[in-house]
């Protein structure tokens, strides 16, 4: 459930309207693409994380397959997407309560939900998993309405007329460019589900638990993302402002149904809120594994009594609290840059678990280690999983419109690569080579 709120958030509900308004129908086999994707990348760190539950997760496996410089840049760059997305949430929770309650400006509101989720997080982890269960359950529920309502009504069994197949309009209406910008909103969409290895570490019972997760959600997730985006586009007419306002909302108030909108916006806010609780805790985890690792200054692996690591959590709020003046200055201008700025480190997050995975396995093969998950299909799968994420990368730099997010996002991973071994060979104690 963890894994479903943290990847059913902004990126769905507010995310999915800039995808299919910036690639048009083309939209669905992006969201396709990108969701066999990370089924497969899904199916590679269950393997990882059931073999070996770590609170580090993908970074742990990457610094142990490509070394302590690789675990560093993996760390860092999974944890500052993390604290983006916290704040993303945030704000796209302010600005669809806003329009729908008033009473408080949208920063107003972002900055009372910082307060409450920062002590949630703070209270201890069988708190937060309780809530986040009854989150996650409230809008897993609403989106199969959501399915089950949409489908209805493009099949005509609802008292408006179905619009049939005539709303999509030109499949590439920006062309390969308007497809390459979607596919970065898209990659942020899926982020987060990555989350259950970074739990598995705080569960009774990790082998198990990660085996059974990983095989029950990944097909979800493509059902519910697909699915979604399916209705948004056979129901709202292109170029509806509609779709990227409130896409959600906009097909309920098509089918005749306004008061089941307003409900869906309420909704719509529990589950930005369920991503950003989520998201935090998930940030929290990874400082604090990359401080017991030497790799972070040690006051975050600090602990209350409770077992919550509290200086990880504070840190991992900041740019959340810091997201709430920038958006009383500029708007939604912040949100939009924030949406746009994740789905590169993503990718990098993605290929850094199919090489991990690629590397281990063979070490696991070779010395006949056991494996209670297996990757499906090793090592053709992951050798596929690798190239598509690569052509997705080229497809990238050939586009003007984001090719300065994956050079930033590239030369940042490279800085932090080299940042690591530097800092992991300071730590070899000089005539012993250990640490």
């Amino acid at each position: 459930m963890m894994s479903l709120g943290s990847a059913i958030g902004a990126g769905l509900f507010v995310g999915s309207g800039q995808g299919i308004a910036l690639a048009g129908p083309a939209a669905l086999v992006a969201y396709a693409v990108i969701g066999l994707i990370i089924v497969s990348v899904m199916r590679m760190l269950g393997e990882l994380a059931a073999a070996d539950p770590n609170p580090g997760a993908f970074s742990h496996y990457v610094g142990s397959a490509l070394g302590p410089g690789a675990g560093f840049m993996m760390g860092w760059i999974w944890w500052i997407q993390m604290t983006i997305v916290v704040a993303a949430e945030a704000l796209a929770a302010a600005s669809t309560l806003h329009g729908i309650v008033g009473v408080m400006p949208p920063w107003a509101w972002a900055l009372v939900f910082m307060v409450v989720f920062t002590v949630l997080n703070l209270s201890g982890v069988s708190n937060f998993g309780e809530l986040e269960f009854w989150f996650s359950l409230i809008k897993i529920v609403a989106i199969v309405v959501f399915l089950v309502i949409g489908a209805a009504y493009l099949f005509g069994w609802t008292s408006e007329p179905s619009p049939g197949l005539s709303n999509p309009g030109e499949f590439l209406p920006h062309g390969v460019g308007g497809i390459a910008a979607a596919l970065m909103v898209i990659a942020f969409a899926f982020g987060g589900i990555e989350i259950i290895a970074v739990a598995a570490a705080e569960t009774a019972d990790p082998g198990p638990s990660v085996t059974k997760a990983i095989r029950t959600i990944v097909w979800r997730i493509l059902i519910f993302y697909v699915g979604s985006v399916a209705v948004i586009m056979l129901v709202l007419p292109a170029g509806d402002p509609r779709i990227e306002s409130g896409p959600f909302e906009g097909v309920l108030e098509q089918a005749g149904l306004p008061a089941v909108a307003t409900i869906m916006g309420a909704i719509i806010v529990i589950a930005l809120l369920s991503s950003l609780n989520v998201n935090l805790y998930g940030a929290s985890r990874m400082l604090f594994s990359l401080s017991d690792r030497r790799m972070a200054p040690r006051i975050a692996t600090r602990t209350a009594k409770n077992g919550v690591p509290i200086p990880a959590v504070l840190a991992s709020i900041v740019v959340g609290f810091l997201m709430v003046p920038a958006t009383y200055f500029w708007g939604d201008e912040v949100l939009e840059r924030l949406l746009s700025v994740v789905g590169s480190t993503l990718l990098v997050t993605w290929i850094a678990i199919a090489a991990a995975q690629l590397v281990l396995r063979r070490r696991s093969d070779r010395d006949g280690t056991a494996l209670p998950m297996k990757m499906w299909g090793y090592p053709y799968l992951t050798i596929l999983t690798l190239l598509a994420l690569g052509g997705i990368v080229v497809l990238a730099l050939t586009t003007d419109s984001v090719r300065n997010q994956v050079l930033s996002t590239g030369a940042v991973a490279v800085v932090l690569w080299a940042i690591g071994a530097y800092v992991d060979r300071r730590q070899v104690t000089p005539g012993r080579g250990a640490r």
